[in-house]
């Protein structure tokens, strides 16, 4: 009986769209982190309001702490998994995050997009230019949630999401109700692609979609 629960979940799972949410959980965002969490975890419950979208919490803090979950679909489960990631002074490793991405799809299971909470980035902008690429490729979009003000990581992230095909987003407390729309927008654009905005009269899904028509 259990083994062949385990089957049909698993067999669940590889029906469903697929999202990567990463975060940035290195030292410098401790000092917002207790208010950036109860942030993340609205994010977070906004993609897992459907059994149709499987998420798999991935985050990196440290030298080289790259963690990454099972692929989940409760709610509970990914809330749980959210609410036991502290900071931990390192540096930023996206790139690591986006091979990752690169490496979990595959031509039969794509991932259809990545949401990423951030607020530095400390590596070659060329590098992870040339990884956002490969994601335009495999049209796996980003989208990139950036917390502070920081000059170079905006223009890092607006041209990472434009050669990937997907879109930057503030993120600050003060619009918690349109960050969680906007993450509902992604979560409907991974099960159902720009039709699924295109139909749709939510705010979220027309802010979300009037970046993506922009175009590189």
């Amino acid at each position: 009986m259990f083994l062949r629960q385990t089957r049909a979940i698993q067999a669940v799972t590889q029906r469903q769209a697929r999202l990567i949410f990463a975060l940035d959980a290195t030292a410098s965002r401790e000092p917002t982190w207790a208010q950036a969490r109860a942030l993340h975890s609205e994010l977070f419950s906004a993609a897992a309001e459907t059994t149709s979208l499987a998420v798999q919490l991935c985050y990196y803090r440290g030298m080289a702490q790259l963690h990454s979950s099972h692929w989940l679909t409760e709610p509970g489960a990914l809330l749980d998994q959210m609410s036991g990631v502290t900071c931990e002074a390192g540096i930023t490793q996206i790139g690591r995050v986006l091979q990752h991405a690169l490496d979990a799809g595959s031509a039969s299971q794509p991932i259809r997009a990545l949401v990423f909470v951030g607020d530095a980035c400390e590596e070659t902008p060329e590098t992870l230019l040339s990884l956002a690429g490969q994601c335009g490729i495999k049209k796996l979009p980003l989208f990139l949630f950036q917390e502070g003000n920081d000059v170079t990581t905006r223009a890092v992230f607006a041209r990472m999401a434009q050669v990937s095909g997907g879109a930057t987003v503030p993120f600050d407390a003060s619009s918690a109700d349109l960050l969680r729309q906007l993450l509902g927008a992604v979560a409907r654009f991974a099960r159902g692609g720009l039709k699924a905005l295109q139909d749709s009269g939510a705010t979220g899904d027309q802010l979300l979609l009037a970046q993506l028509e922009k175009g590189p």
